[in-house]
C-alpha cells in the first residue's frame, strides 16, 4: 500500500508491505520491519490497531487510518491502474492520498465525500 502524507507542507511517501515476518514500512528510503510474535502469529497490539490485517486475495481498498474522506477522484465502473490516486483522507490536520494497491474495475464505492471512516474500513471494492 502506498500513501503520501503531508505534514506542515512537507510530503512523505510511505510504502506499507505485508511480509511473512510482519510489516515492512518504507519512509524516505529507510525501511522499518515490525516482526510478528512467533508463538501467537499476530502483529504486536500497537501495530494491529494502526494497520488492519489484510486479505490480499480480495481486491478491496481499505482506510489506512481513521479520518474523513475529503475528495474522491474515481467513479463506479471506472477501470483503475495500480498506484492511481483515488481519494484524499483528512486526519489530524493532514491530507493523506489513498493510492490503489490493485488494478481493476471499480465495482462499488462504499464511502462518500465528508464521510468519517475508521482504520480498516473498506472504501472501494474492485472486480
Amino acid at each position: 500500500m502506498k500513501l503520501k502524507l503531508k505534514i506542515k507542507d512537507k510530503e512523505y511517501e510511505v510504502d506499507i508491505l505485508e511480509e511473512k515476518e510482519g510489516l515492512k514500512i518504507k519512509v524516505g528510503g529507510k525501511e522499518f520491519l515490525f516482526k510478528k510474535e512467533i508463538e501467537e502469529e499476530k502483529i504486536s497490539p500497537i501495530l494491529s490497531t494502526s494497520f488492519p490485517k489484510r486479505d490480499f486475495s480480495k481486491k478491496e481498498i481499505l482506510a489506512p487510518i481513521a479520518g474523513m474522506i475529503s475528495e474522491i477522484f474515481v467513479k463506479e465502473g471506472e477501470f483503475i491502474k495500480k498506484e492511481k490516486k483515488i481519494m484524499l483522507l483528512s486526519a489530524m490536520k493532514m491530507e493523506n492520498e489513498i493510492i490503489s494497491e490493485f488494478e481493476g474495475k471499480i465495482k462499488k464505492i462504499l464511502v462518500e465525500k465528508n464521510q468519517k471512516v475508521k482504520t480498516g474500513d473498506t472504501l472501494i471494492i474492485l472486480e
